[in-house]
């Protein structure tokens, strides 16, 4: 079977998250822009697409041990999932990457200006993360909890007063794209986290803090973006 034939890039790191390190490895983002297929992004990069088709062949066709099929869980699962691990992330490392980055403007700043680049770079992020956040915290979510209860139950369900579902989770998809967008900067920036010569340990751990940040991020905005979001989408149509 030819992979390029498949829908889209979201759909196969849906079915096994393994793929997602190739899509990766060749820079293509699996996440934000997860809705093109391989052939799409492949073009859009200049890169040809013969050797991604055969490597993710080669992956999907051996046996995966011990991955978590994140598809299917259900929805409340999956939500308490995101929360607990991905959101804490976000809240507990942004406290400390800002506080990092803050202390190596001071300290390199004149030597390396870029970084006061990155930190307002981050720091928009980490605001704009918290809002977007609470938002599915106390919105989005708890309604396709209650989407999906109504279906476990059969009952019938209040219509929210943002009208379907597809709403707010365009909102959510803009917003992750945006952060997608911001650390691409950041990449550039900090060279793909390449410390410089002159960098202390401080410098380092923050870069490689930063870039833990990022393949968190991309996991996070997988999770929600292309299994999460299409499975609301489903349930909510069920009931028009």
């Amino acid at each position: 079977m030819n992979v390029l034939e498949q829908p889209t890039i979201g759909e196969y790191v849906a079915n096994d998250f393994r793929t997602a390190s190739v899509f990766s490895k060749y820079g293509i983002d699996f996440c934000c822009k997860g809705n093109r297929t391989i052939e799409e992004a492949c073009k859009k990069k200049g890169i040809d697409f013969t050797q991604i088709e055969k490597e993710i062949t080669e992956l999907v066709e051996t046996k995966s041990i011990g991955a978590i099929d994140f598809k299917s869980w259900p929805t409340d699962l999956l939500i308490d999932y995101i929360e607990k691990i991905h959101h804490r992330y976000v809240e507990e490392k942004s406290t400390v990457l800002i506080a990092f980055l803050d202390k190596l403007c001071k300290v390199h700043g004149h030597n390396h200006p870029e970084l006061f680049a990155i930190k307002e770079l981050f720091d928009g992020c980490a605001g704009a993360l918290a809002q977007h956040m609470k938002k599915e915290e106390l919105i989005l979510f708890p309604f396709i909890k209650k989407l999906e209860n109504a279906i476990r139950t059969k009952q019938a369900i209040e219509q929210p007063k943002f009208g379907t579902v597809e709403n707010p989770i365009a909102m959510m998809r803009e917003e992750h794209e945006n952060e997608g967008d911001r650390f691409v900067k950041i990449v550039e920036l900090t060279n793909n986290y390449t410390p410089p010569s002159d960098a202390c340990n401080t410098y380092k751990v923050t870069f490689s803090m930063l870039q833990e940040f990022e393949q968190d991020l991309h996991k996070h905005i997988h999770l929600e973006n292309n299994i999460l979001f299409p499975k609301a989408i489903e349930m909510h149509s069920s009931f028009k």
